[in-house]
């Protein structure tokens, strides 16, 4: 059996194909490979903040996407809440120069994509 298996195989709904998750999931990804370069001094306060952020919004967006629609408002407005604080905090970063233009920029794009899917949600889930 392989041990990367953790659910039953004839689930419908496969995480990858939730557009939100593979995109914060990306641009987690990317943060990940950007964490360890960070000065010490910030690697371990907004570093830390930063990457717990990315792993509350990807979980937040998780439990959503499994929700029926009547409890789907509420994880919304928290993932928006939380989706909020990361950009600030990953501004914070890149204000403090922890992080490069081009990082940031690299961020910005699937952070950006994230948003507007995340706007699109929080219309249809009102």
């Amino acid at each position: 059996m392989n041990q990367l298996t953790f659910h039953n195989q004839n689930t419908n709904q496969n995480n990858e194909n939730i557009p939100i998750i593979a995109k914060l999931s990306e641009a987690y990804k990317m943060w990940h490979t950007f964490l360890v370069h960070l000065p010490k001094i910030v690697r371990f306060t907004l570093g830390s903040k930063v990457d717990t952020l990315f792993t509350d919004c990807l979980e937040l967006a998780l439990v959503a996407s499994y929700q029926s629609k009547l409890e789907k408002e509420s994880t919304i407005k928290q993932l928006n809440t939380k989706f909020d604080m990361l950009k600030f905090f990953i501004k914070l970063l890149w204000e403090l120069k922890a992080i490069d233009t081009n990082k940031l920029t690299a961020l910005s794009t699937p952070l950006a994509e994230v948003g507007r899917m995340l706007g699109g949600w929080m219309k249809l889930y009102k």
